[in-house]
């Protein structure tokens, strides 16, 4: 367990980056791997900045990880939820580039959202789920969050497009989600094959009637689906975060 006294107040911080000769994997301020892993009130921190492309400010590749009111500030590849269960509760996560990214199974829950200004001729993705495997049960799920544009991103946000990424559910999208809410990766990679879903989602920025109309994005109705992407379907959270002291919604 890591326990600091506050957002903003308690930060680790680094400058690691793949320009300056590190692999994502070890550009990471903070890497996690014990399992049961918990921190609380901590700001981790990448500060090298756009220029330096990939440069991770948290990777976690721990099982059953719980992360209660943290910060996670960067740009591109911010929060590295690397592979197994994970648990993010009232953070912030800023960043630019597939800022939220990796193969966990990872829930956001009642987090704030926050998407940078990116380099000129740059895009913003907020996530980037990395499963290549279709057995597999993982996937990035951003449910009760707030996504809006940083202070730096505001004045300009409508010289940048804003993608959004894997399963996004009862979320408010502020005005700087583009009308296609989705990008293409590859050409037509995978498109007919991944899944991408959105249900009942709120502000101007969840307006779905001019996504993008690939088989794998999914406009989800039923609660029934929505339920495989809460705690309980994807984390079967029950059974471990209430010895956390991590407060959580088990499911909708």
């Amino acid at each position: 367990m890591l326990v600091g006294d506050g957002i903003g107040k308690t930060v680790v911080t680094g400058s690691w980056n793949v320009a300056g000769g590190s692999t994502t994997f070890n550009s990471a301020t903070v890497a996690v791997t014990g399992d049961g892993f918990i921190a609380r009130g901590i700001t981790f921190r990448n500060t090298a900045g756009p220029a330096k492309h990939q440069a991770v400010a948290l990777r976690c590749n721990a099982d059953l990880a719980a992360f209660y009111r943290c910060s996670f500030e960067g740009y591109q590849d911010t929060l590295y939820a690397h592979s197994l269960r994970q648990f993010y509760r009232e953070c912030d996560v800023h960043g630019t580039v597939d800022f939220i990214f990796g193969n966990a199974a990872a829930v956001l829950q009642d987090c704030n959202i926050y998407v940078r200004r990116p380099m000129s001729k740059q895009q913003n993705t907020i996530t980037a789920q990395g499963r290549t495997d279709p057995s597999q049960n993982t996937g990035i799920v951003i449910q009760h969050c707030r996504v809006t544009a940083a202070p730096d991103l505001r004045p300009v946000q409508g010289k940048f497009r804003t993608y959004l990424g894997s399963v996004f559910m009862d979320t408010y999208m502020d005005d700087l989600i583009s009308a296609a809410g989705w990008s293409e990766w590859s050409g037509g990679f995978a498109l007919n094959t991944l899944y991408y879903g959105e249900y009942k989602n709120t502000g101007p920025g969840s307006d779905t009637s001019r996504r993008v109309r690939w088989r794998g994005h999914h406009v989800i109705t039923d609660p029934s689906t929505a339920l495989r992407f809460t705690v309980r379907g994807l984390l079967s959270g029950g059974s471990w975060l209430p010895a956390t002291g991590v407060p959580f919604t088990d499911g909708l």
